[in-house]
């Protein structure tokens, strides 16, 4: 079993494979979650702002729609719609398969970040607003110098597990035929017709990957704390 397993391994080069679909399962996530941060954070901004201005409310319902949509589905789901389906109909056709999973997988991350950031901003205490506006600053200034930076630091244990669970999504990437960590076992599997090995190897890689990402998470939690008592 064992045998069998390092043959394919080491001797006729699989690591090769499983070594790409770790730089795809890790370029995946962190972009996707980049993605998502930026997206979340607009989505999170219009949703919170306050006016009677039409155009406001028709992006206030774009937004609530396509977080209920991209929270509502699987992110597999979404995955297969939009490569077998809409870019296809929108004559783009079959795309490449990785950049079709960084698009799904950012914007399903920014569905989940867009309320994780309206939860940070609400926690900024409102007189931080008042005080940045009392100080002359314009609105802009004000978030993006004060409530933004705040508002980040709160909720940087929540955008590490958002990652952490990203890791673990990606593993769906292997449907439309991306080479991540999962299709590289798999194919080890399928070359020497036994899945143990390759299968508890694969959840081992995924769970070395999870163990040093929230390591980084807390890591970067310890330093900001220390900054705080200063």
């Amino acid at each position: 079993m064992w045998d069998k397993f390092i043959h394919y391994f080491i001797d006729l080069g699989a690591y090769k494979d499983v070594l790409s679909g770790i730089a795809v399962t890790l370029v995946t996530a962190i972009c996707a979650l980049l993605i998502g941060i930026v997206l979340g954070t607009i989505v999170a901004f219009v949703q919170l702002a306050n006016g009677k201005n039409p155009v406001l409310k028709f992006f206030q319902y774009l937004g609530k729609l396509y977080v209920t949509v991209f929270r509502g589905t699987p992110v597999v789901v979404q995955l297969l719609y939009v490569y077998f389906i809409i870019f296809p109909a929108i004559g783009l056709g079959l795309m490449n398969a990785s950049v079709v999973g960084l698009i799904v997988f950012g914007l399903n991350s920014g569905a989940y970040v867009s309320e994780i950031m309206r939860g940070g901003i609400l926690s900024v205490d409102k007189g931080q607003t008042e005080a940045g506006r009392a100080l002359g600053l314009p609105l802009r200034a004000t978030m993006l110098h004060v409530v933004i930076p705040q508002a980040v630091k709160n909720v940087i244990p929540t955008l590490g597990n958002e990652f952490i669970s990203l890791l673990k999504e990606t593993s769906v990437l292997s449907f439309i035929g991306v080479v991540d960590l999962t299709k590289a076992f798999t194919d080890i599997g399928k070359s020497t017709y036994e899945y143990t090995v390759p299968y508890t190897m694969l959840a081992l890689a995924y769970l070395a990957l999870v163990l040093i990402a929230g390591w980084i998470v807390k890591k970067i939690e310890g330093r900001m704390r220390k900054g705080d008592k200063r």
